[in-house]
């Protein structure tokens, strides 16, 4: 609980670029800051966040992305969570770019990403609640998050 607490407060970022400002794809060389693999293959589990100067980190899916949120000490070179200004992952069902902070995840699940467990975003009411029928798991939300609840 402790933790989620922490979250919400530290993850509070500030709004990212406008909607019609197109989250650029990572290139072949980009690789997650947390695990070292390459993002570009798995463009339906792609999670990214936007830092202040603009440059982009991206993550083979949201789990970690959440770690390298919630441990920037750790995987952010240098970086502060006040650098944050945009986060974003893969929606399930419709492989669209979702702002993080308005999708609720799926933790728990037999739907399983390119690190094995995952976080899985599904936005909207009625795919969440398919998706949950289908493969099982519970919902969180964004500011719920704590690396206690991370696969």
């Amino acid at each position: 609980m402790a933790t989620a607490l922490v979250l919400a407060a530290a993850l509070t970022v500030a709004a990212g670029p406008a909607a019609d400002e197109p989250l650029p794809a990572p290139g072949k060389g980009d690789k997650c800051p947390v695990c070292g693999m390459f993002v570009a293959p798995y463009p339906e589990w792609t999670a990214a966040l936007v830092h202040r100067n603009g440059t982009a980190a991206f993550f083979d899916g949201a789990k970690d992305m959440f770690r390298y949120l919630l441990d920037m000490e750790k995987y952010g070179g240098g970086r502060r969570r006040s650098d944050v200004t945009a986060v974003y992952v893969t929606d399930y069902y419709t492989a669209r770019i979702v702002d993080a902070r308005e999708v609720p995840f799926v933790t728990g699940s037999r739907v399983l990403g390119p690190m094995g467990r995952e976080l899985v975003p599904v936005n909207g009411e009625v795919e969440l609640k398919e998706f949950i029928k289908d493969y099982g798991g519970s919902v969180l939300y964004y500011n719920d998050i704590g690396l206690e609840n991370i696969p």
